[in-house]
This record gives C-alpha cells, sequence and structure tokens, in this order.
C-alpha cells in the first residue's frame, strides 16, 4: 500500500503479509482431528506481518505546533481542559482524567499542565513570610531546566533530598509568576507585584523573566513611582533603569519629591537624591520633601515625630538641602520657621543673604544647575500680514511625536508685529483626547519675530511613537507674526520630532504654517 499526502508527494509504503481466509479455513478442520495437543497448536495462527518504511523528503521537519494548530477543544473535550486550567490555579489536587496527554498537541501545553500542580510533583516549596506562607508543587527536573540555581538544589554536588523547601524571603505570588514562566513559558507581570517578582527572577538566575520585569518597569516609569524604582534598581544592579529612573526624577523633581513614594525610599537614596545637581525643582520643595521623609522614617524606627527625631533621623543628609539657595521669602517663611534649625543656623543663613562679609555655612551654598531646556522650532521662516494672524478665542493646535521619551516644559510662541503686547495664553497638551497638562498664563511680547515661552506647571512626560496634540488659545493683540516652510520632521539632537496637522486646529495653524513654533522640552 502507498501512502500519500493531499499534495500527491509519497509519505510512507506498507507491505502486509495476510492470510487468505479459505487457508486458515482448511487448516481449522485438519487440526480438529487431532488430539488437545494439536488443538492448542491450531490457535496459532501465522501473525498478520506488517512493515513500515519511511520514505525520505527535502522537506523540513515540523513540530508538532505546526502540525496540529491550536484550535478550541471539542466540546467533549472542553470541560476536562478548563478543569485542568482551574486545577492549576487553585492546586485542589484532582484525579486527572485518562488520557489528559491527549488534550494538549504540543510538549508546551502538556508542560504547562504541570503548573502549580501535584500531580507526579516531587518537591513543594512554603513560600513567603511566616503567617502569609503558600504551598507551592514543584517537578525537580523542570525547575531545573529553567534555572541554574535550581538545577544546582536538586542535581549538583551539594543537592540536599528534601521534599518540602521553605523560601520566606519570596512573596507566594512573585514565586507563582516565576514559576509561570518556567513551566508555561508565559510571562504574567503585574504592578503590584513586578518588584517581587523581579527579585525572585534574580535571586533563582532567570534572566530572560528577569528583564521582561524591567522593561514592564521602565514603560510604566512615572514621577509618582520614579523614586521607589530608584531604590530598588540600585538594589537589583539595574543601571539602565537607574538611568531611565534618573531622567524621571530630574526633569519632574517636584512632582516625584511631592509623590508618597518618596518617603518609602532608604536613607541612602535619600542621599543621592539630595546630592543631585541636576535636580530641576525650587529648593523649598527639596526642603519639605525631606521633612516629610523624616516623619515616615520616625514611624518605622518607632520613634515619635518630634522635631529633635526628624533632624535625628536626617543626620548629614539635612545639610545637602541647599537652603542658602532658597528664595529671601521661601526661606523666612517656610525653613527658618519650621523649628529644624538651630538658631545659629538661622541667623547665619539670614546674614548670608544680607550680609556683605558672608558666614561660614555647614550647608551647600552654590545652586543646583538643573536642566537646561531643549527647544524644536518647526519653522524655517516667519512673518506677518495685515489680514492674519487674528485670535478671536478659536484655537491653535498641531500633533507630534517623538522617538524617545522627552518632557515636554511648554511651548514657544509668536507675539505681536505690532508692536510690544500682553498676551493671555491657555496652553493645553493631549494624548487621545485626555488633558496631560495646561496652563493659563500671560507673557510679554516686545514686537520682534522672536518666539515668547509659556510654561506648563510641571513638566509632562512623553512616550515614543505617539502622537500627542499641542494646542494654544491666544487672547491680545489680534495680529502677530507666523511661521511658515513648516517640516514634518525635525532633529532635536538625539530626538526626531515628527509633526502632523491637528483636527483641533480652528485657527489656520498647520503643519505648513502658523502658530505654536517651538516645543520646549528636556531629554
Amino acid at each position: 500500500i502507498l501512502m500519500v499526502d493531499e499534495k500527491g508527494k509519497n509519505m510512507k509504503c506498507l507491505t502486509f503479509f495476510l492470510m487468505l481466509p479459505e487457508t486458515v479455513k482448511n487448516r481449522s478442520k485438519k487440526n480438529s482431528k487431532k488430539g488437545n495437543s494439536s488443538s492448542s497448536s491450531s490457535s496459532k495462527l501465522p501473525p498478520v506481518c506488517y512493515e513500515i518504511i519511511t520514505l525520505k523528503t527535502k522537506k523540513k521537519k515540523k513540530m508538532a505546533a505546526d502540525i496540529f494548530p491550536r484550535k478550541k477543544p471539542a466540546n467533549t473535550n472542553t470541560t476536562a481542559v478548563q478543569q485542568y486550567h482551574q486545577q492549576n490555579l487553585n492546586n485542589n489536587n484532582t484525579i486527572p482524567a485518562p488520557n489528559w496527554q491527549g488534550l494538549y498537541p504540543t510538549i508546551r501545553e502538556r508542560n504547562a499542565v504541570m503548573f502549580n500542580n501535584d500531580l507526579m510533583a516531587d518537591v513543594h516549596f512554603v513560600v513567603g513570610p511566616p503567617g502569609g506562607t503558600q504551598r507551592l508543587p514543584g517537578h525537580k527536573y523542570v525547575l531545573a531546566v529553567g534555572s541554574s540555581v535550581f538545577h544546582a538544589m536538586f542535581y549538583g554536588e551539594l543537592a540536599e533530598d528534601k521534599d518540602e523547601i521553605r523560601i520566606p524571603d519570596v512573596e507566594p505570588a512573585a514565586f507563582l509568576a516565576m514559576l509561570k514562566y518556567i513551566y508555561c513559558d508565559e510571562i504574567d507581570l503585574a504592578a503590584d507585584t513586578v518588584l517581587a517578582t523581579l527579585y525572585a527572577a534574580k535571586k533563582y538566575i532567570v534572566p530572560h523573566l528577569a528583564r521582561a520585569c524591567v522593561n514592564f518597569l521602565e514603560t510604566s516609569l512615572s514621577a509618582k513611582n520614579a523614586c521607589v524604582l530608584l531604590s530598588q534598581s540600585c538594589l537589583f544592579e539595574e543601571p539602565d533603569l537607574t538611568q531611565r529612573c534618573w531622567e524621571v526624577i530630574d526633569a519632574q523633581a517636584e512632582l516625584a519629591l511631592k509623590s508618597e513614594g518618596f518617603c518609602d525610599i532608604d536613607f541612602q537614596t535619600l542621599e543621592s537624591i539630595l546630592r543631585r545637581e541636576t535636580l530641576n525643582a525650587k529648593e523649598i520643595v527639596v526642603f519639605e520633601a525631606a521633612l516629610n521623609w523624616a516623619e515616615v522614617e520616625c514611624q518605622r524606627q518607632e520613634l515619635t515625630a518630634t522635631i529633635e527625631n526628624k533632624r535625628k533621623v536626617l543626620g548629614k543628609a539635612l545639610y545637602l538641602i541647599r537652603i542658602p539657595t532658597m528664595a529671601l521669602d521661601d526661606f523666612a517663611n517656610g525653613a527658618a520657621q519650621s523649628g529644624i534649625l538651630t538658631l545659629n543656623e538661622t541667623n547665619d543663613i539670614f546674614l548670608w543673604y544680607t550680609a556683605a562679609k558672608k558666614p561660614e555655612l555647614q550647608f551647600v551654598s552654590k545652586p543646583r544647575k538643573g536642566l537646561v531646556p531643549q527647544r524644536c522650532h518647526r519653522f524655517q521662516s516667519c512673518a506677518y500680514r495685515s489680514n492674519q494672524w487674528r485670535y478671536r478665542g478659536r484655537c491653535d493646535s498641531i500633533q507630534f511625536a517623538v522617538d524617545k521619551r522627552v518632557f515636554i516644559a511648554g511651548f514657544g510662541l509668536y507675539g505681536s508685529s505690532c508692536g510690544s503686547a500682553e498676551y493671555s495664553a491657555k496652553i493645553e497638551l493631549k494624548r487621545q483626547g485626555v488633558i496631560l497638562g495646561q496652563n493659563l498664563s500671560k507673557y510679554f511680547s516686545d514686537g520682534s519675530s522672536n518666539t515668547f515661552p509659556v510654561w506648563f506647571e510641571y513638566p509632562v512626560q512623553i512616550e515614543p511613537d505617539t502622537f500627542y496634540t499641542a494646542s494654544v488659545i491666544l487672547d491680545g493683540n489680534e495680529l502677530s507674526y507666523f511661521g511658515q516652510e513648516g517640516m514634518t520632521e525635525v532633529q532635536c539632537g538625539k530626538v526626531t520630532v515628527q509633526f502632523q496637522c491637528s483636527s483641533d486646529s480652528t485657527n489656520g495653524t498647520g503643519v505648513q504654517g502658523g502658530q505654536i513654533p517651538e516645543l520646549i522640552f528636556y531629554a
């Protein structure tokens, strides 16, 4: 028998040697005349023989997943499949159905059935701190294949044959996330457990899962969690994540310092932030953030949050706050009345502000450098005409996208073309209709064709490869300069900015001409 596939190509050749029915009948008659010994031999009929010859082909070998693509199981098997998925979640030790292996066409899927399953488990882990433990099953071979630490633990020279292993320093949810990756080749991360999962992946040397955790943290990085992630990135020795955290903290320093997460950092991270030369924040904000941290630290050390104890927990870090660089009003109404400074320190700082001969201070007296904003100018020239550019409460808008994460600090706008004038500007930054930042302020133009900066209250974080909408509504002198010969793509240092027209623009601004000539950003 020659077997062929659906395309007519030879697959296998089967040769069968069969006994004809007539031959079997004649033999049975002859044997029936003999005794019992003969009757016993009559049952020994020649067996059906076959030979399988596999024909060689030039086709590439296919894996099971290619031959059997993933399909929804038939109705008869759906219940069994769901039962195993539920068993994986609950670890309820249900008795396996016969031939459960037949429900899954690939080794990956069959291996995934063993995740958090007591079936054939040869080791158990008691995970979590006392009072919050969870007992999880494991399979030594699978674990050893996925982690060199597990391999040494179970098959190394110093391997111990233990049926139960206690892991008090890893959270159960994080350990399960790591097991899911090892068993199922699936990465399932959540914001509230990703740091604990990163710790588990580092401890058991599962580098691809650790990299996925770092990527997750980088994409979810914001001013609210940057300080906490900075502390953790140093602990886990992730320099790329550390650098990303510093970029956010520098550009959005005031938001980061006012976040709840700032009070959760360790003392070493506090010192590194207070030393930061490029911190883009007012010094009074730095001072208030340090006092908030000190109050929470007193609670962690079970101390009463008195002025003395706050100063005690701050220690030498207090002198990293550049109090002499504050505005005089900020110092007089804030730091001087906080009680955290001694009387001598307060007097010396007042003399620093006013006296010609300044006293020596323990505090750093040199202002921080902060960040230098960059400007992306999208027009090659500007002009003015008697019939434009007019403002009557209509919106000028443009869309833009960047190829690297930046922080938009404000816009550069044109001013009056008819001499000096003052404008009231409402600026806004949106993403898919959601307002990310807005501000209402005034600026004075001197009649030149220069651009004049208008700032957001806080810099707005802009993610790469996503279009954002920049808008402004101006109220003031109706005639102003306007840009022309606009560019769809502008290179600003290491950042590439693309522009496209916005449907929100009702006053004529577009890619080729109009208002909003500049984006002011930190990168």
